[in-house]
């Protein structure tokens, strides 16, 4: 299912993730580590996509649900060997 993300951005490589979900929308806070971005993109710009491709990532291998509420790019790239050719490879396609 394609979620529709609303990414805000809150300053300092942080960004408030909304998920909406019929009733209530599921909230997360997204920290875009800069050692993440070096290895992914070589676009400062691109932070944002960054984000959102990483929210989209993880949502096709669990339930919004079980999004933690501080997701930070250096654990998801820790905690998933696929994590960073994954997401190369999405931001090299066209939006």
């Amino acid at each position: 299912m394609a979620h529709q993300l609303q990414i805000e951005p809150q300053g300092d490589h942080e960004y408030l993730v909304r998920i909406p979900g019929g009733s209530d929308d599921t909230t997360a806070r997204v920290r875009a580590t800069s050692d993440v971005l070096r290895r992914v993109s070589d676009s400062a710009a691109d932070e944002a996509r960054v984000v959102e491709q990483t929210v989209r990532w993880l949502l096709e291998r669990q339930p919004v649900a079980d999004l933690p509420q501080l997701i930070d790019l250096d654990d998801v790239a820790a905690a998933y060997d696929s994590y960073l050719k994954d997401l190369a490879h999405r931001l090299s396609e066209r939006p």
